[in-house]
């Protein structure tokens, strides 16, 4: 029995399956989640009972696989690595699920508090009988959504004192208000309106009930000691009597009196009534009527109130009650009395108390100069109240608080930017077991690469094995060919009038380049302090604000001199980028669908409002923005580097005399600065002083004049900023590594080597020749080559800047393509085709790089996206699409051979399709274990970001999906009726339409954090249903032929 059991949960049957499940059932969550919401995804998908099963199979599965295949033996310990790191990860996602928690903390400056708001919402129950001391508490974590009835249902069972209390599921509404509808055959109703800590709560009291709130009981129609009574008299009048004293305001009039205590007295209806800690009002004589709930019947979870309808049962005493809350929001407590029982519940958050007090000393919103809802970061200063221990610590963006088992990171603010709202999560445990099985599932795939007895191994040396037939190579070359075009689009618009009349005037009035040349010298400090040269700033700027190198043949300098000589020619000049696709923003400024850049005028309106004002302030204030508000975001920072550098304010090239801080500044901020006398006449002067005389020397063709101006600014420079101004070697380093920008070059090197050394590498496999092995030593030597420049590269970038050339986005990026390149060098020395495929794989993530470079760190980054783990994940997840396609590529290729089969060519095709298909595995592996790295790194990121390493976004979903999808590719060969050439090369193809939703489809067909979906339609592009309809042929032809004349 047990090695039956044993052998069906270690079959690769099972296995296949539990692939195939796994992708489908999150695909189908992904929609679930873009129709409805996250909620409800996860009651159908992530959450649900069925799903979680498929896990548990799949550790059972790994754990037993370890004893099937021997996997404790020597030259198994990489898959061995591999099968504990998924057991590791999922036991972490089991804890972390189950015993960890999650919760937000609201701190306005000053204030101090022990306990934080659950991330999930609760219904609490607190039973109590009259006159007792006893209490029963219930808590209970739900998780419901309107479209899920079914599944929502839940019924609590209580026992208090002996008397059984049941509360039982009704009606769950989202984004819930509770309404009155006058009905002449309704029950007669009292609307009341309490305002506890600026929080309105209407309230409804039927004629002859109570009403019970945390802090007073109302009655109407049924006086009560200790209560606020109403009652009312047959000619219409309604009275109060209450058992304190207190007042009245009429906010109609602002008449105000007394309210005596005991004493029965008229009511004023729209007055604001007040006794000590309680408010309310009453707005409008009683109604007959009828209480519902209402809802807009959207699922964005906006709203400020969900509703839980209950039925509460006391014996045979039942009573209908509406609770309204949410998620991370407190919920408001009603008080129901049934028989001598008195239940106070709620929905909504509930509260944790923490072993210890947070205090928030400080918050900082610091914007860039020149804005108004441009952050560039936000910090916490908090102090850590621990019985008599007061620690102070720092929260902002990517820097997290570690304290007692929890962890705080910074999440949002308050709109006054007096507050803070700070995520916390506590799960130390899951946490350290899921990074356990990361790092292992990172070190397991690495060294897969390199182990000769993997399959990856075994595939190597079965295509060194194979000779002849170079037709395979040729359309190999073709094929990688193919990728050096990979990302690239034409979109050229056609130019206006008036701007070709505006180039035109730009172009005549440029300066020289040799003139511009002695400007980039010239020392600038930044916003962060850096102090560089103006060439390295210019081209920083002009790369954000329009993402190119160049405006119409002028360099950066060339530019910049431009627009700060000739703002008003400039202010018309469309240079700023605007993201593709999203047509909302090119709409609010005026501009066509097609359009690609726009004017800084286009930004403002005839009054000179900025027209995105409110977009990129709701932008900023999201905790996590989707991909149709960092659109807003970015353009906004575009926009206002612009607005600065024609305001003149980044241009800050002079020094402070004296200053401690050795604060430099443009020439607008010379008041209160601190630059006084003759200094603060030079800087105040002089700049206007040169572009005059940029007009002269152009009149004269003559820059000598101009020319000693700028050596007067450096002259100022040396002589007030010598602390800090870099010297002339490290200045002259770094114009010269702007100008050969070696590691942009790098990318089309190392792809052009790679291909080259791949197609030799093949055609000596295919072909063996001392020409072809000639060959592939000098190309070793170039790759060789290539290497040392992306070194001194490297060693450059450590001596411009101070320090290791790995601590920022970038940097880390090419430190990982030269680390790449490095070990497929020394672990490659005798592999062609190793070093080959590493030259290839360095390349794609150089080009990643440079699509990131495009986007300077001068720019007002959002706070939470300036985190190299982002960056790291992006790199190495857009670098696997590149074996991806190559193996797509290599997969129609086969099929392709396979439909020319025929007796003849049989043994020479059969040949060729076994080497090609061998590549393709390769490929498959190569991008598998990219994917995979990338996609949990990505994972890490955001745990370090804001405490939450898997949160169902549909982007991180489909990348998992794609794992899934090509893992069980790989594994068809385990299962006997997937085994074939064909269904691999088949396969290869179709799993590519997942890396295809995965970068291109989540942005357009769901919503997330990721996407540019809102809800509207997207209609699938007509060329999808075209390549299906030929691959449907491709296959079946490939079938048939392949049947008839191949063995697999």
């Amino acid at each position: 029995m047990i090695r039956k059991l044993v052998s069906v949960f270690s079959s690769n049957y099972l296995m296949a399956l539990l692939f195939v499940i796994f992708a489908g059932s999150m695909a189908a969550g992904t929609f679930i989640e873009n129709s409805y919401n996250t909620n409800t995804a996860r009651i159908i998908i992530y959450n649900s009972w069925w799903f979680e099963l498929i896990l548990l199979l799949f550790t059972i599965n790994f754990v037993c696989n370890i004893g099937k295949y021997k996997l404790f033996r020597k030259d198994k310990l990489v898959i061995l690595g591999l099968h504990f790191a998924f057991i590791f990860i999922i036991t972490g996602a089991f804890i972390t699920r189950y015993f960890g928690y999650e919760g937000i903390v609201s701190l306005k400056e000053g204030e101090s508090k022990q306990e934080i708001l659950s991330d999930k919402a609760y219904l609490t129950a607190e039973i109590e009988t009259k006159g007792s001391q006893k209490r029963t508490v219930i808590s209970r974590a739900l998780l419901l959504s309107q479209k899920t009835d079914c599944n929502n249902d839940f019924a609590i069972h209580a026992n208090h004192q002996n008397k059984p209390v049941d509360i039982i599921y009704s009606r769950f509404i989202m984004n819930a208000k509770q309404v009155f509808k006058q009905d002449k055959n309704g029950n007669r109703y009292l609307k009341i309106v309490t305002v506890n800590e600026n929080v309105r709560v209407d309230h409804f009291i039927k004629d002859g009930e109570i009403l019970k709130t945390p802090n007073v009981t109302f009655t109407y129609n049924r006086p009560m000691i200790n209560a606020i009574n109403f009652t009312s008299e047959i000619d219409g009048r309604l009275f109060i009597k209450v058992p304190i004293n207190g007042s009245f305001l009429e906010m109609s009039s602002g008449n105000s009196g007394n309210v005596i205590a005991n004493d029965k007295s008229l009511l004023h209806v729209k007055s604001l009534y007040n006794f000590n800690n309680i408010q309310f009002v009453v707005p409008f004589f009683p109604k007959n009527g009828v209480l519902d709930v209402n809802s807009d019947f959207k699922y964005d979870n906006k709203g400020e109130n969900d509703a839980l309808e209950l039925k509460i049962k006391v014996g045979n005493i039942s009573k209908d009650l509406v609770l309204f809350g949410k998620e991370k929001k407190k919920g408001v407590p009603e008080i129901v009395l049934i028989d001598d029982l008195r239940l106070k519940l709620s929905y909504g958050s509930k509260e944790y108390k923490l072993p210890f007090k947070i205090r928030l000393d400080d918050f900082i919103a610091e914007k860039y100069p020149g804005t108004l809802n441009s952050y560039s970061s936000f910090e916490s200063r908090v102090s850590v109240l621990d019985e008599n221990k007061e620690t102070k610590e720092r929260i902002y963006m990517n820097h997290v608080l570690d304290y007692d088992g929890y962890r705080f990171f910074q999440a949002s603010y308050h709109p006054d930017e007096k507050g803070t709202i700070l995520a916390v999560n506590h799960d130390n445990l899951g946490t350290n077991v899921t990074y356990l099985g990361y790092a292992l599932l990172y070190l397991s795939l690495i060294l897969l690469l390199f182990d000769k007895k993997s399959r990856f191994g075994i595939v190597q040396k079965k295509l060194k094995n194979y000779s002849k037939k170079g037709f395979v190579s040729i359309l190999l070359f073709f094929s990688l060919f193919s990728l050096s075009s990979f990302g690239q689009e034409m979109n050229h618009s056609e130019k206006s009038v008036i701007k070709f009349r505006l180039d035109s005037i730009i172009d005549f009035y440029a300066v020289p380049v040799k003139h511009a040349k002695l400007f980039s010298k010239l020392v600038v400090q930044d916003e962060v302090g850096r102090m560089k040269p103006l060439n390295t700033y210019s081209s920083e700027l002009l790369r954000k604000i329009s993402k190119n190198d160049y405006y119409n043949g002028l360099n950066s300098d060339q530019v910049l001199i431009s627009i700060m000589q000739r703002p008003k020619v400039w202010y018309n000049v469309p240079l700023i980028y605007l993201k593709k696709d999203n047509d909302s923003l090119r709409k609010l400024i005026g501009l066509k669908a097609d359009e690609k850049y726009a004017a800084l005028a286009d930004f403002f309106d005839r009054d000179g409002k900025y027209k995105l004002a409110n977009q990129a302030k709701d932008s900023y204030r999201s905790l996590l923005p989707n991909q149709y508000e960092k659109d807003f975001i970015e353009t906004d920072k575009r926009v206002n580097i612009f607005y600065n550098i024609i305001t003149g304010r980044v241009l800050k090239i002079f020094p402070i005399p004296n200053d401690l801080n050795n604060k430099w500044i443009s020439a607008s901020e010379t008041e209160h600065s601190g630059v006084e006398g003759k200094d603060l006449l030079y800087v105040k002067n002089i700049l206007p002083l040169y572009f005059t005389s940029l007009v002269t020397s152009f009149d004269k063709d003559n820059y000598s004049k101009s020319d000693s101006l700028l050596l007067s600014i450096e002259r100022y420079q040396i002589k007030f900023g010598s602390k800090v101004r870099p010297s002339k070697d490290k200045i002259s380093a770094e114009l010269l590594y702007n100008k050969y920008d070696v590691f942009k070059e790098l990318f089309k090197w190392y792809m052009y080597a790679g291909v080259l050394m791949l197609v030799l590498s093949l055609l000596n496999i295919f072909k063996p020749r001392k020409f072809f092995r000639t060959c592939l030593r000098i190309m070793h030597y170039l790759v060789l080559a290539l290497f040392t420049l992306q070194s001194l590269g490297l060693i450059c970038r450590w001596y411009i800047s101070g320090h290791a050339p790995w601590s920022d986005a970038y940097e880390t990026i090419i430190y990982i393509s030269w680390a790449t390149m490095l070990f497929g060098l020394i672990l490659g020395r005798k592999s062609s085709l190793t070093v080959a495929s590493t030259a290839f794989v360095a390349s794609m993530i150089l080009m990643v790089a440079h699509w990131n470079w495009l986007d300077p760190s001068i720019a007002n980054l959002q706070p939470v996206l300036n985190s190299y783990w982002l960056m790291i994940h992006v790199a190495i997840i857009v670098a696997s699409y590149g074996p991806f396609t190559l193996a797509m590529i290599l997969g129609l290729v086969s099929m392709i051979m396979m439909c020319f089969l025929n007796e003849s060519n049989k043994k020479l095709l059969s040949d060729a399709i076994t080497k090609v298909l061998l590549i393709t595995e390769m490929s498959l592996t190569v991008g598998l274990i990219m994917l995979t790295i990338g996609n949990f790194l990505g994972g890490q990121w955001a745990n370090e970001s804001w405490g939450r390493y898997w949160a169902w976004d549909p982007k991180e979903t489909w990348a998992l999906i794609s794992i899934m999808i090509y893992a069980f590719v790989l594994h068809m060969r385990l299962v006997p009726i997937l085994r074939g050439k064909w269904i691999l090369a088949l396969f290869s193809v179709l799993s590519y339409y997942s890396i295809l939703m995965t970068y291109f489809g989540v942005n357009f067909y769901l919503s997330g954090l990721h996407s540019y979906a809102k809800g509207d339609k997207v209609i699938t592009p007509i060329y999808i249903y075209y390549s299906l309809a030929i691959l449907f042929v491709l296959a079946i032809l490939s079938f048939y032929k392949q049947k008839t004349f191949l063995k697999s």
